[in-house]
């Protein structure tokens, strides 16, 4: 949660498991099947991002990007004993323009092709998603592709 200084709620952020193949990500990175195999828990995913309806609050959403990008793989190795070293996400085109995402310095490396993680069966169809890497690491590429 992102909160003012008087405590009250302005934004909520979530990260999560990564997506388990992206192969727009995986070409910005560099990395082999088997070394996103014993890696993939290095990468995090930004899964929702909201700031509250009635905040007024000018450049936020980028603002909380940034502060988030500087601490989270300390949080991140504090909870699970291990850092991360790239964040993805992933935005519906049709709906949203990423501006906060761009504001805050992520890049745009692609798009999605329409599947979901739950689509074994190449049947399911969802929206194209644009695809944003935020680097944690200057040297994330060398540290995934280990």
């Amino acid at each position: 949660m992102v909160k003012d200084g008087q405590g009250r709620e302005l934004a909520c952020l979530v990260f999560g498991a990564p997506a388990w193949k992206c192969q727009d990500r995986d070409q910005f990175i560099g990395w082999s099947a088997e070394q996103r195999q014993r890696n993939l828990d290095l990468v995090a995913n930004n899964s929702r991002f909201l700031v509250l309806p009635w905040v007024q609050v000018p450049h936020l959403a980028s603002w909380a990007l940034g502060r988030i990008s500087r601490r989270l793989t300390g949080d991140w190795q504090a909870k699970y004993g291990h850092p991360i070293h790239l964040v993805e996400t992933f935005v519906e085109q049709d709906r949203f323009r990423a501006t906060a995402y761009r504001a805050a310095n992520w890049i745009r490396v692609g798009e999605t092709t329409g599947r979901t993680r739950q689509d074994h069966f190449y049947s399911l169809q969802s929206p194209i998603k644009a695809v944003y890497l935020y680097p944690l690491h200057p040297s994330f590429r060398s540290r995934l592709c280990s």
